[in-house]
């Protein structure tokens, strides 16, 4: 195998973001009267976008509710504006893995199903030491994973074939979304999700630390 490439996932992959979000979550569940949630259990809640994450975490009585949907998902955005970057921080061995990236100048992007405004705040705000050519979160045109465009776009960017890029992630979405692209699927151990949950979803190797990935990519 060999890799000219690579896309990282961005929460539980790149960043342990779990603790901001299920304190944003939480706070906009107790100022709508909802039970709030232990934050182990956002594992299970993330990775799939704004609107999956407000389905999952109210009473299955009121998921059919539109309009309290949307208003849920607007006070967790204004809770999130203020607190994401409060106890978000790379995971052990990601900075070090970054740095023998980018000094072996492998190119770098990054797709996320996280809002695209606070994906670029979490990428400028915690990884700006490191370049990545793009920066994608989930708006606009670009749909939610597993939906490929967003992986064919930075594709397109770097002008790869699909055989050459590695896709890094750490739920069953990021591994259908390499499947869906055509890239390799690379699941890690450090995130939110089980290795059996990764396996089934497609990953064709699975990591338990960053330096692997350095090998993988020959750096």
């Amino acid at each position: 195998m060999s890799f000219e490439a690579v896309i990282f996932d961005l929460d539980g992959t790149l960043l342990d973001t779990l603790e901001d979000i299920a304190d944003a979550t939480n706070r906009a569940l107790s100022a709508f009267g909802f039970p709030v949630h232990p934050v182990d259990a956002y594992r299970y809640f993330v990775g799939d976008g704004v609107a999956m994450l407000v389905s999952r975490v109210v009473p299955e009585s009121h998921r059919r509710n539109e309009a309290l949907a949307a208003s849920l998902g607007e006070a967790f955005a204004a809770n999130y504006a203020e607190c994401w970057a409060a106890k978000t921080r790379p995971y052990p061995g990601i900075s070090e893995m970054l740095d023998r990236l980018s000094a072996a100048g492998i190119p770098m992007a990054v797709l996320s199903n996280k809002p695209d405004r606070f994906t670029r705040d979490c990428v400028s705000g915690l990884l700006s030491d490191w370049h990545f050519d793009v920066v994608l979160g989930h708006g606009g045109s670009i749909p939610r994973k597993p939906d490929p465009t967003g992986s064919r776009r930075i594709l397109d960017h770097w002008d790869l074939p699909p055989s050459e890029v590695l896709y890094v992630g750490d739920t069953s979405t990021d591994m259908k979304t390499a499947c869906a692209a055509g890239v390799y699927p690379l699941g890690v151990l450090w995130g939110f999700r089980p290795a059996e949950e990764l396996r089934a979803a497609g990953a064709r190797r699975l990591v338990s630390h960053p330096r692997e990935i350095v090998d993988l990519l020959g750096a």
